[in-house]
């Protein structure tokens, strides 16, 4: 590839990273501010392809979806949520056609998986929901061959597999509405905004050509894959706690942290608080767990994130004294405000821009371990990512 081209693919891969960083934001924003089936279609809004904004075009989406009232507050944030990622799975798609163009067989199942997946949306639309399944799942799958029997190595594959965790985020997105707030759908679209994110900008810094010049560093990977799956737990449980609205379960203000409802331990039921799945049907809106079990939720929450507290705080000082001293300093920056974020959620009661800001900082938090981890590997691993 030209010296031009190469800078195109990196800036590309830099704008779908920070694009995606935005997206995960602003999702958040619209969780927190409970305008997450403010749509109660998909990927429509009320019948429209933006969201009713006249009052005739209001009074028909009332009459269609009696049980769910238009709020025009809501559902503008819902949809543009929608349009967003929408744009971020284009922009990715542009990204994985340019990495695999030079390779015929990748290049065509990145195609057949954008094609599947335009017309499974478009028979979800017609209500024929079996073929619409099949067809999402060869849009997964496809791609995700296409990166794993791929010949190279590092960014290119990673960019063709972000592509399949996009797809697959938009069908976590439909089952978030049609499964009415669905905890573990909830959760799990949190995760795949998350993996969006940390594989774009994965891709990004080693695009940028980031990376070592030997393997001095290569005894540091494991170190920082552990925490990279520690803090994909705790974020995991975020969303558990989050989805089945625990954040206040100790109450806020002073006694609810470091203390929970004025107890260092009080009684919870662990068992109804972790029940994966609870069939179908359920409107989760609100939660519909009782105080035991979102307080189980919360507690289970608070060890996880000191267990990730003291291994990241660990694993900081470890990358400063082995020579990755701004890697160590920007980890332990961003786990420090994460944990203030995180308390002053507790102590402030959940307020809209703190909750949405501790969703974000969860995200930079996980990039700079994963810009961490393209650090310790070989500089020439990166620079052959480029086709």
């Amino acid at each position: 590839m030209s010296l031009q081209a190469g800078k195109i693919l990196r800036w590309l891969s830099l704008l779908a990273a920070v694009f995606a960083f935005g997206l995960v934001m602003f999702g958040a924003f619209v969780r927190l501010s409970n305008a997450g089936l403010s749509c109660p279609d998909w990927p429509t809004c009320y019948g429209q392809a933006t969201w009713p904004q006249h009052a005739q075009a209001v009074a028909r989406a009332d009459a269609a979806f009696p049980d769910r009232p238009y709020e025009a507050h809501k559902a503008w944030r819902e949809q543009v949520h929608r349009m967003l990622a929408g744009t971020l799975g284009v922009l990715v798609l542009v990204l994985a056609l340019l990495v695999a163009w030079r390779d015929r067989r990748t290049r065509r199942q990145v195609i057949v998986g954008a094609v599947c997946a335009a017309a499974g949306v478009a028979t979800y639309m017609r209500g024929e929901y079996a073929v619409s399944s099949a067809l999402s799942a060869m849009a997964i799958l496809s791609p995700t061959l296409g990166a794993w029997r791929w010949r190279e190595s590092g960014a290119c594959r990673i960019v063709v597999l972000a592509l399949a965790v996009i797809i697959f985020q938009a069908m976590l997105g439909m089952w978030t509405v049609t499964l009415l707030l669905k905890p573990i759908v909830v959760t799990g679209h949190l995760l795949g905004g998350m993996t969006t994110f940390a594989l774009l900008g994965y891709a990004a810094v080693r695009f940028a050509g980031v990376g070592a010049a030997d393997d001095a560093l290569a005894g540091l990977r494991r170190l920082v894959v552990l925490g990279i799956v520690l803090l994909a737990c705790q974020i995991a449980l975020g969303g558990w706690t989050s989805s089945n609205y625990a954040a206040l379960a100790c109450g806020f203000g002073d006694a609810a942290f470091p203390q929970c409802l004025g107890q260092w331990w009080p009684p919870g039921d662990y068992h109804q608080g972790f029940i994966l799945w609870r069939g179908i049907g359920v409107d989760f809106e609100g939660g519909i767990l009782d105080q035991g079990a979102r307080t189980a939720i919360q507690m289970v929450h608070r060890i996880g994130a000191l267990v990730v507290f003291c291994y990241l705080g660990w694993l900081s000082h470890r990358l400063a004294r082995r020579g990755l001293r701004w890697c160590g300093i920007a980890v332990a920056t961003a786990l420090v405000c994460q944990v203030l974020l995180g308390i002053s959620n507790v102590h402030f009661g959940l307020p809209l821009p703190v909750a949405t800001a501790h969703n974000g900082m969860a995200a930079l938090l996980l990039f700079t371990l994963v810009a961490t981890l393209a650090r310790t590997q070989r500089r020439h691993d990166a620079a052959g990512a480029l086709p």
